[in-house]
C-alpha cells in the first residue's frame, strides 16, 4: 500500500494541481508548470497507530506522464515512469519490477497519469481551508473503485508544498516538499530506465 500511495502522489503531480482559492492555485500551478524538481519527506501512518514509516529523497516530473522518484533514506529505491511503464528498482534486493502504467496504479484513477485530462473529470474538488500555514484543496475520487478516500494538496502562494492521501484501508501518506524548482531543464535520460545486468526483472 505504501507504493500504491506513492504512485498516486506522483501521478497526481504529473497531471494536475488545484486554487485563488486553493482550487484556482491548483489550476494556475498546472497551467504554468511543465516540469518540477523538489526534495521530499514522506510519512506513512497506518490506522492502527503503529510508528509511521519515514522516507526522504528527490522527486522530478515532466508532463505529460513522466516522473522520477529517488528514495534515499532509509533505504535506496528508484521509481521511474517513462510514460508507458513504471520501473521500480530495489538495489539492495537486486530486483526490478516493471508494470504498464495502468496496472501499476491499480485502482487509482487512470486519468492521473493521462496528462491531458482535467482533474475534475476524476475528482470532486473542494476548498479545505488553511492548515499548517498552507491553503488546502481536497480531491475526492469520483470512482468508488479508486482505492482512495481523498487526496489533499497544500499550497504556499503558487507553490505546491504538501500532499496528504487517505486510502481505503485508513492509511495516511503525508508528503512535504522543499527546495522546489518549477520548470527546470530536466534531461530526457532522467525518465528512462535500463535494468542493471545483475538484477532480477519481474513484471511486464
Amino acid at each position: 500500500m505504501m507504493r500504491r500511495a506513492l504512485f498516486a502522489a506522483i501521478c497526481l503531480l504529473i497531471t494536475q494541481t488545484v486554487s485563488a482559492g486553493a482550487i484556482d492555485k491548483l489550476h494556475q500551478f498546472l497551467e504554468s508548470t511543465r516540469t518540477m524538481r523538489a526534495d521530499f519527506a514522506q510519512s506513512v501512518a497506518a490506522r492502527n497507530g503503529r510508528k509511521p514509516q519515514l522516507s526522504s529523497g528527490v522527486m522530478m516530473f515532466a508532463r505529460p506522464g513522466k516522473f522520477r522518484w529517488e528514495i534515499e533514506k532509509p533505504y535506496a529505491q528508484l521509481l521511474v515512469g517513462d510514460g508507458e511503464r513504471v520501473w521500480i528498482h530495489d538495489p539492495d534486493l537486486r530486483q526490478v519490477t516493471v508494470r504498464k502504467v495502468g496496472s501499476a496504479l491499480g485502482g487509482t484513477p487512470a486519468a492521473l497519469l493521462a496528462g491531458e485530462s482535467t482533474i475534475e473529470k476524476n475528482f470532486a474538488l473542494r476548498e479545505a481551508g488553511d492548515k499548517d500555514g498552507l491553503e488546502w484543496v481536497e480531491a475526492t475520487p469520483r470512482s468508488p473503485d479508486s482505492g482512495f478516500e481523498k487526496v489533499s494538496l497544500g499550497f504556499a502562494g503558487s507553490d505546491l508544498r504538501a500532499m496528504e492521501l487517505l486510502d481505503s484501508l485508513g492509511q495516511t501518506t503525508s508528503l512535504r516538499f522543499a527546495h522546489l524548482e518549477r520548470n527546470p531543464r530536466l534531461a530526457p535520460s532522467l525518465f528512462r530506465f535500463t535494468p542493471p545486468a545483475n538484477s532480477d526483472v519481474i513484471g511486464e
